[in-house]
């Protein structure tokens, strides 16, 4: 099966590739981007590890992640996609991130508003979930927007830099 590659008016969103290592690594050892992600690198050997997570979730069909590219300078912005898939249960759980210098466009919500319909009408899931940290105010707003509801608060159910920290959850239903 091929790749899904997914378009809106700004973006193009395509299989991520080992081409992306440096982006990746530049994304997720990012000290503003991995504030409230539960993913960091040090090192590009270890980033590495993400891009085999990647193809591993293609592979076993339990997820599917997109580069997020600039349609107009073909600049790569974040990632967006699924992991935790289950075509049993038809859900899958819903992660994105952005380089700063994108924040504040509204490409999450463009690139959100494709993998949902992606998700929906393609994989014919029924509910998308995400977990995000509750200090991730962006992150909640931008699901918010996408009508996702908060269902409740894993308190203290992460240890994140030596501290407990909360875990809301969001979903919503097809």
């Amino acid at each position: 099966m091929d790749f899904p590659n997914l378009k809106t008016v700004r973006l193009n969103l395509r299989q991520i590739t080992e081409a992306d290592l440096q982006n990746i690594y530049s994304g997720l050892s990012n000290p503003d981007v991995i504030k409230h992600y539960g993913v960091n690198y040090s090192s590009l050997d270890e980033t590495w590890e993400q891009l085999e997570w990647y193809a591993e979730l293609e592979r076993t069909h339990s997820g599917i992640w997109w580069a997020i590219i600039s349609a107009v300078d073909k600049e790569f912005c974040g990632a967006i996609g699924y992991n935790n898939l289950s075509r049993e249960h038809k859900k899958a759980e819903l992660g994105f991130w952005l380089l700063p210098k994108f924040w504040g466009r509204g490409y999450v919500q463009e690139a959100m508003e494709v993998v949902l319909d992606y998700a929906f009408q393609k994989l014919h899931l029924h509910r998308i979930e995400a977990f995000v940290e509750t200090e991730n105010v962006s992150s909640q707003k931008a699901l918010q927007k996408q009508h996702f509801r908060q269902e409740g608060i894993l308190r203290d159910s992460e240890i994140k830099n030596e501290r407990f920290i909360s875990v809301a959850i969001y979903a919503r239903i097809n």
